[in-house]
């Protein structure tokens, strides 16, 4: 006889029918009450779908928030293990879980609402002494309605707080007015451990200002753009309701606005919470299944109502910090801020484009800004979870769409290469960074797919003429076309499928796909180069893609005088989209031209990243002219250019997991010193330098068990370990050289 993971059946709030499109009900709380006697260790195995909150004898089970991570959940559902051993005592014992709907119900956004999984929140569950299952989900189990009237993942919630249930979660509560739990169906996925860190509360902020626009409404600023809620703390009359509005602009007026980010949603105010007050005193409040993007909250609060304090709460996938860089420029550091903080905003359970509008996991925004994740965070068990989503959405014939988790939409649009490139970017990155060979044993078969699905896909001249190219350009007349994207992209994919089959030593594979690989080469640049050293329509974009792919050839010094010779003649102002955003800066500075770099990211006209900032950006823009989006992450691979660029942290592949590294700083004129520190998984390195009049003085740590390749101009090559000391005298051809 096979043996179940769950003891437990899916139950949920006595609901057999689908719910329609645009249906919500009231969050559900399903109680138990159950006997224990001695035990060492208590666990209570749980999968609430959509969102879910444990209470275990009055006290919230842990400090995760927006519990479980979402996956797709036809294909994979995520159950938790919570350690209750603190929680239940010997004698009668109660739990109490609170279901929302999340990304399972999801009805306010038309790509959800037609998802094949969707159905009415539900549990199962099973709760073991020292391994033995002692009680569990059935039919014995109780609901009622919770006072969170309304839920929606992008629109926000009502909560009134007169139809609160205290004591909900103690033994001896009385239910006998609940209703009995229905039997509900499986959510159609395997069911597999929660995988990655779960969501958190990670920082607290006090408004920095507010205004009274009305004497009913009050507008606060948080001073940065955030991802996560509002706790409020009220009293007033009962019946009362407060109403929060969170967004990233202000009207003329002050009032809070979200007409640019609130297009998308249907059948309820956007980004709006509210609050129905009981009248016992002071209360309490801050959302438990939505969350928001915003810096500005506006405040409507009725005259039998008193507001006494409010504070942001930033939410997001709780990994640890490994990264840090500090240098002499405040526009850099500023730039660093506040990409780690459009990072941290888009990564709510998995990569997002947006906290707010769309709160989508585009592959596009997540392969270009995993690098810089990489640097920044331990991000290897989330981006296993966001591969596994990704994976979970590839069709039988290996197409991908543009974004996971989809019911649907985006394969035939806001695909291609250049997006589904994700699959194997992210799982090359993995292993760069963390020596992750399972994974890309994992995800091999997929990858195989795909390129199976691009060949399929081929024309005539073995040209992929599908997909999106370098979007967000600030210049459209100017954009390349996306099949030169495409196919540069085709052609990594495939070299990197070679380079994987032979870690896993696959070696018919390998050879199969150097093969191909050279047969994308040669059609790439029969198509696009051109005699004078160009490449496709001459942009800043196709030269920089030409050199970050490996395609230019023998032609690559000279491709890249014509790419530095272009953004000097755009005077170093940004005249590309979000994939030149990564290759333009990181091309200048492989050949010899890091000044010209620097001033592309540094400078404080439009467009660019440094007219953000002088515009009082906190976070990466959607567009460089700041419509849309004022969070998002495609424009971030620049925090992966200062570790590796000034910082001169050069992960390699042989070593991969930092066993063996770069040191190579190169040293932009305006840059006086600089600091980087990353905390590998082979341990701290660290890469210092201080410009001393004519004279540079070099700083390193190199992680025991680490062996990293010493690059400085004007000074042979040599292995280093452990901490070292280099000066050097410096000169302007020097810098010119690149390590």
């Amino acid at each position: 006889m096979m043996n179940r993971l769950f003891q437990g059946i899916w139950i949920n709030a006595g609901e057999t029918m689908i719910p329609l499109v645009l249906e919500s009900r009231p969050a559900p709380w399903l109680r138990k009450e159950f006997e224990c006697g001695k035990f060492q260790k208590a666990v209570i195995r749980l999968c609430g779908l959509g969102f879910h909150e444990l209470y275990v004898n009055g006290h919230k089970a842990d400090d995760r928030v927006l519990a479980p991570n979402t996956t797709l959940f036809d294909r994979r559902a995520s159950y938790i293990d919570y350690d209750v051993t603190t929680l239940l005592h010997s004698g009668l014992n109660a739990v109490a879980v609170l279901l929302g709907n999340g990304w399972y119900n999801c009805f306010n956004h038309s790509n959800e609402e037609r998802a094949p999984w969707r159905d009415w929140p539900k549990l199962r569950c099973d709760i073991l002494l020292d391994g033995v299952v002692i009680a569990k989900s059935d039919l014995s189990w109780k609901w009622h309605d919770s006072a969170l009237v309304f839920d929606s993942l992008r629109c926000g919630e009502l909560y009134d707080a007169r139809r609160e249930l205290p004591g909900v979660s103690l033994a001896g509560f009385d239910d006998s007015a609940w209703h009995p739990v229905g039997r509900a169906m499986s959510a159609g996925g395997e069911l597999v451990p929660e995988d990655e860190e779960p969501c958190r509360v990670v920082q607290t902020l006090e408004p920095v200002d507010f205004a009274m626009i009305a004497p009913d409404r009050i507008v606060y600023d948080f001073g940065i753009n955030i991802a996560g809620w509002c706790e409020i703390e009220v009293s007033g009359k009962a019946g009362a309701e407060v109403t929060l509005l969170h967004g990233e602009q202000r009207r003329t007026n002050g009032s809070v606005t979200v007409e640019e980010i609130g297009r998308i949603t249907c059948g309820a105010p956007f980004q709006t919470d509210r609050y129905i007050l009981k009248g016992e005193g002071r209360e309490y409040y801050h959302p438990r299944f939505s969350y928001h993007g915003f810096r500005y909250a506006e405040v409507k609060i009725p005259p039998d109502a008193e507001l006494h304090h409010i504070q942001a709460q930033v939410v997001r996938t709780a990994f640890r910090r490994t990264g840090e860089f500090t240098s002499s420029s405040a526009m850099l550091n500023t730039l660093q801020e506040i990409t780690c903080r459009s990072y941290e905003g888009n990564f709510v359970g998995f990569p997002t484009d947006c906290p707010h509008r769309e709160k989508n996991g585009w592959t596009g925004d997540a392969q270009l800004a995993c690098r810089t994740g990489c640097w920044n965070y331990q991000t290897q068990k989330a981006y296993r979870h966001y591969l596994r989503m990704l994976t979970d959405v590839q069709r039988r014939n290996g197409q991908l769409p543009g974004f996971t988790p989809t019911a649907g939409w985006g394969y035939n649009w806001g695909s291609g290469p250049a997006y589904d490139s994700a699959l194997f970017e992210i799982s090359y990155q993995l292993w760069l960074f963390f020596n992750d060979t399972e994974i890309l044993r994992e995800m091999y078969a997929s990858m195989r797919r795909y390129i199976d699905f691009c060949f399929d896909m081929e024309e005539s001249d073995g040209i992929l003429y599908f997909g999106l190219g370098d979007w967000c350009h600030p210049e459209s007349a100017a954009m390349q076309s996306a099949e030169l994207f495409s196919t540069a992209y085709y052609f990594q994919d495939v070299e990197r499928l070679a380079k994987f089959a032979a870690l896993l030593e696959k070696t018919a594979d390998a050879a199969s796909y150097t093969a191909l690989a050279e047969r994308i080469r040669q059609n790439f640049l029969a198509k696009f180069r051109h005699a004078d050293g160009s490449f496709g329509n001459g942009g800043e974009s196709a030269l920089a893609a030409a050199l970050y792919f490996g395609l230019a050839g023998g032609d690559a010094p000279h491709t890249a005088t014509l790419l530095a010779d272009a953004v000097r003649r755009h005077g170093h102002r940004a005249h590309f989209g979000i994939l030149g955003a990564k290759y333009v800066p990181r091309m200048l500075a492989r050949y010899g031209c890091v000044d010209d770099a620097f001033e592309v990211i540094t400078q404080p006209e439009f467009p660019g990243w440094g007219h953000w900032v002088k515009q009082g950006a906190t976070t990466l823009r959607e567009n460089w002219n700041e419509q849309d989006s004022l969070n998002h992450i495609m424009f971030g691979d620049i925090s992966g250019w200062m570790y590796e660029v000034p910082g001169g942290i050069v992960p390699q592949e042989e070593g991969a997991g930092f066993r063996r590294f770069r040191l190579a700083p190169q040293f932009p004129q305006k840059l006086e010193h600089c600091r980087a520190v990353y905390d590998s998984v082979q341990g701290r390195i660290t890469s210092e330098w201080l410009r001393c009049a004519e004279k540079i003085e070099y700083r390193f740590t190199v992680p025991e068990g680490g062996i990293a390749e010493l690059h400085l101009p004007g000074t042979a090559p040599e292995c280093v370990t452990g901490s070292g000391k280099r000066v050097f005298h410096f000169s302007t051809e020097a810098a010119s050289k690149v390590p």
